[in-house]
C-alpha cells in the first residue's frame, strides 16, 4: 500500500548488569503462555524518564523496577510479588505501574515500597493489566489484557480519573497493549497485540466515552505491536514485539520510519528523553538492553514533564 519508508539505525544506550540477571527462575506459567523463553534471565518494559533524566524501567519476570541514572549506573529500587510491565510517572513524582498480576500500583520511589491502587471494576478482577497513560488532567487510561486474543477479544480499557471514579472504554479488544493519546488528547491509541494492529478512537469531550473505535494501522509478522508514543507532530511510535523494529506511523497511517533493533527481535516499549526529546529509547527484552537512536520531531512530553 506504501512505499517502504527509510530505515534508522539504533545503539545500546543500557545493559541490565550481569549481576540482577536471574536465568532459569522465570516461571513456567509464563513460558507456557509464549510470554518468555526458558532462559530470559530478565525482562524489560515500560520505559520512562523523570524530569532528572532518570530512565526507570520494569522487569516483568521477577517484579522489579530498575532506575538508570544519566551517569549510565542502573540500581533495583523496588522488588515485590508481581508482574509489572507498563510504567508512567506523575508530574508531582509518583509512579504508577500496571500489574499483570496485583493490579494497578503505586510505587513511592524514594522508599521503594509499593501499594495498590485498584485491583478491580464493580467487584470484577482485573484480567492483567499490561499498560497506562497519564493525561494532561491526572486522568489515567490503561489496557487490560489477561489472556484475550482473536479467539477471546474480550481485553479491556480504563479510565481513572483524579477523583479514584473507574469507567470502562472498550471491553472487546484482542489483547489491549501499549496505550498512548494524540498531543490535542482528543485520540486515544491502542494496540491491539494479538490482533496484530493498532486501534483509534476519538475520545468524547468530558472523557466519559469513545466514538467510532476502528483499526488505525495494520501490521503483520512479529508478535503484534506493544508499547507506542507519540511525537510533538502526532506521529504514533509502534514498538513490534518480535519482529525487531518500531514504526512511526503518520496521523494519517502512513509508514514514515523503521527503526532497526541492534541486538533482538523483542522489542517491546518505547520513550523519548535525552536533549531536546529528541532521542527514542527503546526496551529489546530478550537481551535486556535499552538501544537509542535520534529522532528529527521531539516526543510529546509525557505528564511527568509538564
Amino acid at each position: 500500500m506504501y512505499p517502504a519508508p527509510p530505515v534508522k539505525k539504533t545503539e545500546v544506550f543500557a545493559r541490565i548488569p550481569d549481576k540482577y540477571r536471574r536465568p532459569g527462575q522465570i516461571s513456567a506459567e509464563r513460558v507456557a503462555a509464549g510470554k518468555s523463553n526458558p532462559h530470559t534471565d530478565c525482562f524489560i518494559e515500560g520505559p520512562a524518564f523523570d524530569k532528572a533524566g532518570n530512565l526507570y524501567l520494569v522487569d516483568i519476570a521477577f517484579g522489579r523496577v530498575f532506575k538508570v541514572k544519566p551517569s549510565g549506573d542502573i540500581d533495583v529500587i523496588a522488588e515485590w510479588d508481581g508482574e509489572p510491565n507498563g510504567l508512567k510517572i506523575h508530574q508531582d513524582g509518583r509512579i504508577f505501574i500496571a500489574d499483570h498480576k496485583c493490579g494497578l500500583l503505586l510505587l513511592d520511589p524514594e522508599r521503594g515500597s509499593v501499594s495498590n491502587v485498584a485491583q478491580r471494576y464493580m467487584t470484577e478482577n482485573f484480567k492483567g493489566l499490561n499498560d497506562l497513560y497519564i493525561a494532561r488532567n491526572g486522568d489515567i487510561y490503561f489496557t487490560d489484557q489477561g489472556q484475550s486474543s482473536i479467539q477471546d477479544p474480550s481485553g479491556r480499557v480504563y479510565r481513572r480519573d483524579v477523583s479514584g471514579h473507574t469507567i470502562r472504554l472498550l471491553d472487546n479488544v484482542p489483547s489491549p497493549n501499549g496505550i498512548v493519546m494524540s498531543p490535542n488528547e482528543k485520540t486515544l491509541y491502542v494496540a491491539a497485540t494479538r490482533g496484530n494492529c493498532v486501534w483509534r478512537a476519538n475520545l468524547l469531550p468530558d472523557g466519559t466515552g469513545l466514538v467510532r473505535p476502528g483499526i488505525f494501522v495494520q501490521m503483520s509478522g512479529g508478535s503484534g505491536p506493544d508499547g507506542m508514543a507519540v511525537d510533538q507532530a502526532g506521529n504514533l511510535v509502534v514498538a513490534h514485539a518480535g519482529g525487531g523494529a518500531v514504526w512511526v506511523f503518520s496521523p494519517m497511517g502512513q509508514p514514515l520510519w523503521r527503526i532497526d533493533s541492534c541486538q533482538h527481535a523483542h522489542t517491546t516499549n518505547v520513550a523519548y528523553g535525552g536533549p531536546q526529546n529528541r532521542h527514542l529509547y527503546i526496551t529489546e527484552s530478550e537481551s535486556g538492553c535499552v538501544m537509542v537512536t535520534e529522532m528529527e520531531v521531539a516526543g510529546q512530553p509525557m505528564h511527568s514533564h509538564l
